[in-house]
């Protein structure tokens, strides 16, 4: 048997061990991703939205009357599903029960919505920071997870954590709209950024008024970032 036979063979005994399990519905998943067909049918992406921030319209448009008002400091917004039903269910498990097999699908779904959306190839992955007195009680930055997972998906686009949030702040979904973007007005800053980087994603779980990334956005371009996309597993 030829050395590739093995390492095919060695490569196929933990699928052997440990067959994938759909997270959603408990039958059997799929080799890439712990979700099968049936329940990645039911999970509803975004519809005709804004390409601008995201929010769902009647019609696909460049920019709807809020970020006509407003317009936002990101470019464009890519959100992979909407905040509806086992989506919401699966951020939740990832999110506050320490469920990083759903981080993992959530990853690896979200990577094959960017593709079919078409989402520009960014220099760059950038998660949203986590202030560390949140990180230490959570016990790690979702964002970050994803970006991890993302990359396994993306042909290793890289990641960096290249913001930090210097002040704690409310948690933005106990808060009204009105009082979000005052939340985390001057909440980042930039800790690093490779040489040349012109174009990033931020990556995020959920946008819903989108005063956080558009925030971290204001930093990343303050810093002469050229492009940057959002990239969300849901848009509320």
């Amino acid at each position: 048997m030829s050395d590739r036979s093995w390492r095919q063979r060695f490569r196929s005994w933990p699928a052997l061990l440990y067959p994938p399990v759909c997270l959603v519905c408990g039958l059997a998943g799929r080799d890439w991703v712990d979700c099968c067909a049936g329940c990645e049918s039911e999970l509803r992406p975004t519809g005709a939205h804004c390409a601008s921030c995201g929010l769902e319209t009647a019609r696909p448009v460049d920019r709807c009357g809020r970020c006509l008002a407003r317009p936002p400091h990101f470019d464009a917004a890519f959100p992979g599903f909407a905040w509806h039903g086992e989506v919401e269910r699966l951020v939740h498990r990832f999110k506050f029960n320490h469920d990083l097999a759903a981080g993992r699908v959530l990853a690896a779904l979200l990577a094959r919505r960017l593709m079919l959306m078409g989402a520009p190839r960014p220099d760059l992955m950038v998660p949203v920071p986590l202030h560390y007195r949140r990180r230490l009680v959570r016990g790690y930055n979702q964002s970050e997870m994803l970006c991890r997972d993302l990359s396994a998906h993306l042909n290793g686009l890289p990641w960096l954590a290249a913001l930090r949030r210097r002040r704690p702040t409310h948690a933005q979904s106990g808060l009204p709209a009105a009082r979000r973007r005052g939340n985390v007005r001057s909440a980042f800053t930039l800790r690093q950024l490779p040489s040349g980087t012109r174009h990033i994603a931020l990556i995020d779980d959920v946008m819903t008024t989108g005063a956080t990334l558009d925030e971290c956005a204001r930093v990343l371009k303050a810093a002469g970032v050229k492009r940057v996309d959002v990239w969300v597993v849901a848009r509320a």
